[in-house]
């Protein structure tokens, strides 16, 4: 059977095997929907029986999953990135893990099994494996953002709705309350328990678990600001209450944050599967040039060859994760405070690790030292500065280990392909060797390497030695001039066989990738740094929110300021805390500290006037004209999502693209215009002798 029909076939299965998981998936949830709105229409319950059964079977397939070393921890991490979103109950947060997990490790694996037996490759296996762990990370993400989104518009209808009730009562509590009943369900489970905070015993105490784990900035806000209101009271002011305007200035922010989203989303549509499909036409496209055209197994076959199929992965594998990073909306991604073992802690216990790193990493008090110091704060890397030499190390001997091996691999191929590869009768650009030349062709192979052994692989051998051992290895009736070809033939082989070991330039470009892994973890801290911008106005903004409502207030003071903003503050809660845990022994000296610690230029300007406002200057003067720097804030901040949409936009094309380039290009053009220039020379030589 062709090679195309089956991958219809496979691509065909492959759909229907999605569709009818995400049926399933759609069916259960319109159940559950049903089930909560009231009792089902069925007479004899046969729907509610096998939703049940389903039910059972999950609960019973995670406790089981989560025994398992690698199941673990996909699992682990899937329930991970749903709690952060929504938070289920341990049962439901149980139900749906393992549905969203068996859903995509059924449908990529199906896959992944029917691929696999259409073409059974070792290489083909594991190119396979990788696709389908990269695939089922895609579709955790398409999972993820989808809940964001609509947990984002559901967001917007609970302000309006808590707006209109708020101005029935002029109770924050009562109109939460209210708006958590009639909300959508995802959102109304946030509602509820940042209802159930507000009114407990101890609202601080609860609103700071809540922050923990809250999705977005923007409920936290939302909880913040209500509190505030709950606390203080809300004052009307020329513009109207301070609570509408908090809420009106969220539901602008998170429009603001939809819109950039459905747009990003909407220009870089299609386009990881795109960068992800070479993977899958790499054989076919090897397949057919090598039957069309017979000298291409030169090629392909080479160490050439298999750097090119190498370059092609990795340059797949690149532009995914680049595209991932620039469709990536997550802010848990910069929580202050996050703590999780580190295996840098655990290998810098060791003593000779120990020591490398006090080898490599710089002396204290240089200005190297102090500068991936502050790159380290600027970024919120949470890892010490010798645990980043350690990381360092550990991609520098990795890599260079690995291209060493695979250096030395490739010469171990070549000389395999020298004795192995069969030798065509006549070297021809066009067709196929049939059954009767192929034979001929592996038998010739067989001798060249039977007088190779008999002469001993000698570099030194001469053109008689060669002929020699030919006439002792059988060879009879041969021509004289096919007696020179096989003796020209058989010394070239023996001089590529002697050439192909390690060489110089070869140890010193797998130095050279080693040193590039060495950078890595540097530049990718600078990535961040500039990614963080972003982030970082965003928080400054919050707390221009809350010291909007706060400077209205009576009896607020600098320190009452900095308790509050930080109860949500993220990425400045770390320099905050520290702030608050020395403002009792020095005020000022303490908000000089914060200012240090933080490089960002506008929260710097914004503990200037918190410094200026312990100077015995009211609080609501120093802070007057601060609803115009709100305004100029989001207009600027709304000309930046603009301008970055596009710059995403761009590069997304061009990465998504590349791959396919590089495997057109780089795998078929280009090799198949060398083995045509080849073969010309060699039709031209022919032609010169006659």
């Amino acid at each position: 059977m062709a090679l195309k029909p089956i991958l219809m076939i496979v691509f065909l299965l492959s759909l229907a095997c999605f569709a009818i998981a995400f049926g399933i998936s759609a069916w259960i949830s319109r159940s559950k929907r049903r089930s909560q709105i009231g009792p089902s229409n069925t007479s004899k319950g046969e729907g509610k029986t096998l939703r049940e059964l389903y039910r059972q079977w999950a609960q019973l397939a995670y406790q089981y999953g989560i025994k398992l070393p690698f199941i673990k921890s996909y699992i682990q991490r899937i329930r991970q990135r749903i709690v952060l979103i929504h938070p289920y109950d341990e049962i439901a947060l149980r139900y749906e893990t393992m549905k969203l997990t068996l859903a995509i490790t059924g449908t990529i694996g199906l896959t992944a099994l029917l691929l696999i037996w259409s073409r059974p490759d070792w290489s083909f296996i594991v190119i396979v494996l990788m696709a389908a762990v990269v695939i089922s990370n895609m579709l955790v993400e398409m999972f993820i953002l989808r809940l964001e989104r609509k947990l984002l518009g559901q967001a917007v209808e609970l302000f309006s709705v808590v707006r209109h009730h708020y101005q029935q009562h002029g109770m924050v509590e009562e109109a939460l309350y209210e708006a958590a009943e009639s909300a959508g369900h995802e959102i109304s489970l946030h509602a509820n328990r940042i209802y159930n905070a507000l009114v407990s015993q101890d609202p601080d105490d609860a609103l700071e678990r809540y922050y923990e784990i809250a999705p977005n900035r923007y409920l936290k806000a939302f909880a913040g600001i209500s509190h505030l209101v709950m606390e203080f009271g809300d004052q009307a002011r020329k513009q109207g209450s301070i609570y509408l305007q908090g809420l009106s200035g969220l539901s602008k922010e998170i429009q603001l944050d939809i819109l950039r989203r459905d747009k990003l989303d909407y220009l870089m549509k299609g386009l990881h599967v795109i960068a992800l499909a070479p993977v899958f036409f790499t054989k076919p496209i090897e397949r057919w040039a090598r039957s069309s055209f017979p000298s291409m197994d030169e090629f392909y076959m080479s160490k050439l060859g298999f750097v090119t199929k190498i370059s092609i992965y990795v340059i797949i594998v690149i532009s995914y994760i680049l595209l991932q990073k620039l469709q990536q909306h997550r802010e848990t991604d910069y929580r202050a405070g996050l703590e999780r073992p580190s295996w840098e802690e655990r290998l810098y216990r060791v003593p000779i690790v120990r020591a490398l790193v006090r080898m490599a990493a710089p002396g204290i008090g240089t200005s190297i030292f102090h500068r991936q110091l502050r790159l380290l704060k600027e970024s919120n890397a949470r890892i010490k500065f010798e645990w980043l030499y350690v990381r360092r190390l550990m991609l520098f001997f990795m890599v260079f280990i690995l291209s060493l091996s695979l250096a030395i691999g490739l010469h171990v191929q070549a000389r395999h392909h020298l004795l192995y590869t069969p030798v065509p009768p006549h070297p021809s650009l066009f067709g196929q060797m049939n059954e009767v030349e192929r034979v001929q062709a592996e038998k010739t192979a067989e001798q060249d390497r039977n007088v190779m052994r008999r002469i001993g692989m000698s570099p030194d051998a001469t053109p008689e030695q060669v002929r020699h051992g030919i006439s002792q290895s059988g060879h009879t009736g041969l021509s004289a001039e096919q007696m020179d070809a096989a003796v020209k033939r058989i010394l070239s082989k023996i001089s590529r066989y002697e050439g192909e070991y390690l060489r110089w330039w070869e140890l010193l470009f797998s130095l050279c990738l080693g040193w590039l892994a060495y950078c890595s973890p540097l530049w990718l801290l600078y990535f961040h740094r500039k990614v963080r911008n972003m982030e970082m106005r965003h928080e400054v903004y919050q707390f221009q929110t809350v010291i909007s409502i706060l400077r209205g207030m009576e009896r607020i003071s600098v320190e009452g300021i900095l308790e509050w903003i930080n109860r949500f503050a993220v990425i400045f809660k770390v320099p905050i805390q520290k702030c608050l845990l020395h403002y009792e022994h020095g005020a000022q000296m303490a908000l000089e500290e914060l200012k240090e610690d933080v490089w960002f230029p506008e929260f710097q300007r914004l503990v200037d006037k918190l410094l200026l406002a312990m100077d015995k200057v009211p609080i609501k003067d120093v802070f007057d004209d601060l609803e115009g720097e709100m305004i100029f804030s989001f207009e600027q901040r709304k000309q930046q999502y603009e301008a970055m949409i596009d710059t995403k936009a761009a590069w997304a094309r061009m990465i998504g693209f590349t791959p396919m380039y590089a495997l057109i290009f780089m795998y078929l053009v280009i090799p198949l215009i060398g083995m045509s220039f080849t073969q010309m020379e060699v039709y031209y030589e022919q032609i010169q002798r006659l």
